[in-house]
């Protein structure tokens, strides 16, 4: 049915990639490994989605970036049919190569309470915080890790990333830490914020 309408099966996938991940940058290669496409016809639809205001590219060290545009006239109703918005658990919709819906689940629930979870860094390509993932809450240091472990192989790369408890990271807001004011800053993806820590701007800006 979706296919139908948005015209093809790798459409509808590059949409489902760009809308559940907002903010996040990815080059045409890494495209057609998580969509798995050939990437002929991932490069003709990028074009197409390029030309109709739906993504937006950007060149930087010599790649070619694609990310989903905020922008776009009907970005909010294309989000809720493709992206879902902020979920209180990580939840990735990926397209089997057969066409058919395959839900993975990167699922913090499993690594202890998560306050706030966001990709930065590599995800967003903004190094201001230094680093490419923050977890705000009360995990389990093992499972975090095997988490992370996890996230590097699909990622195909390798993470910096910082674990607080939730009175640490609201005492650096309300004293303008550096790294709390640069965490409000950054472009990022937020995938789980359970309090509206990021929805306000740091007191005193």
């Amino acid at each position: 049915m979706i296919e139908q309408l948005f015209g093809s099966k790798t459409r509808v996938k590059l949409l489902q990639l760009f809308y559940s991940n907002p903010n996040r940058s990815f080059y045409v290669r890494e495209i057609t490994r998580k969509i798995d496409e050939q990437i002929n016809s991932v490069r003709r639809e990028l074009s197409n989605l390029l030309s109709i205001g739906i993504i937006t590219s950007d060149n930087t060290n010599n790649k070619l970036y694609y990310e989903v545009n905020q922008k776009y006239e009907y970005y909010r109703p294309l989000q809720e049919i493709f992206g879902g918005g902020v979920k209180k658990s990580v939840r990735r919709k990926v397209v089997g190569a057969d066409g058919d819906d395959v839900t993975t689940h990167h699922d913090l629930k499993t690594v202890g309470h998560i306050d706030l979870a966001v990709y930065t860094g590599q995800f967003t390509r903004d190094e201001s915080t230094g680093i490419d993932f923050l977890v705000v809450g009360e995990v389990n240091p093992n499972a975090l890790q095997k988490h992370v472990d996890e996230l590097e192989k699909q990622e195909n790369k390798s993470l910096r990333y910082v674990v607080m408890t939730l009175p640490d990271f609201r005492y650096r807001q309300e004293i303008r830490d550096r790294f709390a004011v640069a965490i409000h800053q950054a472009k990022k993806q937020v995938l789980i914020d359970e309090h509206n820590l990021l929805s306000e701007a740091p007191k005193g800006e």
